[in-house]
């Protein structure tokens, strides 16, 4: 099953540009070992089993769907190939085989730098776990990462991308490194108005990202079931306001968990690139859509961007994205 998942193409075919000597690049990385989990889908409520494999170098990051026989059962996680985005980033083949509420699982391996590797999964949605990429984190800990013999490839962005839809707005402008900030607006006076920034390097993203849960609306919850969604959802595993606050017995992780899961998501949605940016994201009030149509406006024009590889040493901190801030729904 490896080499028929090994082979699946490249979604842009853009030359690379080596601005560093390859025995010197940046290596990709994958799974020292595999290690698997289990749980309950957030939008399904069915039980589903996972296991994170190693891939190989350039096979990128592959579901595979071991409940469907044959090639079929593959479904590569790119751009390209997301197709449902109502309140999850959902991959599909075009066979009919899908996989949903993939943005979590790609947070955590975007934050660990894992290139490659095969997801096997016996049902069509990621489990949940507690709403959040941590526990997906945990796991690749656990097994460990390591280098492989093949060079990293990083997408620079080489001019401003936007795409907006009313007043919400998603951006790619260029820059040394990845930096991601998010602005969200809420007509709740649990959530309110809040913004955060920061550039995600070194272990920013496990310490101040990884933990914010997924979170929704009590009232809401009838309609969203009626409609196929959130069946699985539960007060374990994302947060729930109702009448201006928190159900949640135990509170918050962070006092901005909400803007802050919403960068996790956009972390996620943002890996099925292909490759690690170089390039900052701003979000207003985007969701797994906009973010898509992003991409999809950035590999539109070959100008936008360019595939190069990179020394350690060329990667460089970049300047941290605006500091967060919280302002009451009334400001």
């Amino acid at each position: 099953m490896l080499a028929s998942i090994a082979a699946v193409p490249a979604p842009v075919a853009a030359p690379v540009t080596a601005i560093a000597a390859s025995t010197a690049a940046v290596r990709q990385k994958t799974l020292k070992t595999s290690i698997g989990c289990s749980g309950i889908g957030l939008h399904s409520g069915a039980r589903v089993a996972m296991t994170l494999k190693p891939g190989q170098p350039d096979c990128g990051i592959v579901f595979h769907r071991t409940d469907i026989a044959g090639a079929g059962a593959v479904i590569p996680a790119r751009w390209d190939s997301v197709g449902d985005t109502r309140l999850n980033t959902c991959v599909a083949n075009g066979k009919g085989v899908v996989v949903r509420t993939i943005e979590h699982l790609m947070a955590a391996l975007a934050g660990s730098g894992v290139d490659n590797a095969v997801i096997e999964i016996n049902g069509p949605e990621v489990p949940v776990m507690d709403g959040s990429a941590a526990p997906f984190l945990f796991l690749i800990e656990c097994a460990g990462v390591v280098e492989q013999s093949a060079a990293r490839r990083h997408l620079e962005i080489r001019r401003p991308v936007v795409v907006k839809d009313g007043e919400k707005m998603a951006m790619l402008t260029p820059s040394r490194g990845f930096g991601v900030s998010f602005e969200i607006d809420f007509d709740s006076a649990a959530i309110a108005r809040q913004s955060f920034g920061l550039a995600l390097r070194g272990g920013a993203f496990k310490t101040q990202i990884s933990r914010a849960r997924t979170f929704g609306f009590e009232h809401e919850v009838h309609q969203l079931r009626a409609a196929g969604l959130a069946r699985g959802g539960s007060l374990d595993n994302a947060v729930v306001i109702g009448e201006g606050r928190v159900l949640n017995e135990e509170g918050l992780r962070y006092e901005d968990e909400f803007v802050r899961h919403k960068i996790l998501d956009a972390v996620g949605d943002l890996y099925l690139a292909g490759g690690p940016i170089l390039g900052q994201f701003r979000g207003v009030r985007s969701g797994h859509a906009l973010n898509n149509r992003l991409l999809a406006e950035l590999f539109s024009d070959r100008a936008n961007y360019e595939w190069v590889v990179l020394e350690p040493a060329m990667l460089e901190p970049v300047a941290e994205a605006p500091a967060r801030r919280r302002v009451a729904a009334n400001a």
